[in-house]
């Protein structure tokens, strides 16, 4: 089974496509999405990537971590599970 990347610091303008084209040059790729703002329609800055397996995720991060990508340089590492515990922050303090 392969592993979930978390691709930080992206340019606005990178797409889905542009983080296949970059991660495929470190193995086989299942998936990758740039997240987008709903109420912007906007690139939040942040994707994900999900490489075929461990050998594609570890040649990835190794190979593409401060890689420039449309003129920044991105930070890629392994996707931490979500946490919705939404206590205690800043919106649902009284």
């Amino acid at each position: 089974m392969g592993r979930r990347l978390y691709v930080g610091n992206l340019a606005w303008t990178v797409t889905d496509q542009d983080l296949q084209e970059a991660f495929s040059e470190a193995g086989k790729v299942d998936s990758s999405q740039v997240i987008i703002d709903r109420a912007t329609n906007r690139s939040r800055g942040f994707g994900f990537v999900e490489m075929a397996s461990e050998e594609a995720a570890e040649a990835a991060i190794k190979k593409l971590n401060g890689r420039d990508i449309k003129g920044r340089p991105i930070k890629v590492n392994e996707a931490q599970a979500r946490n919705n515990d939404r206590r205690g922050g800043p919106r649902d303090r009284a």
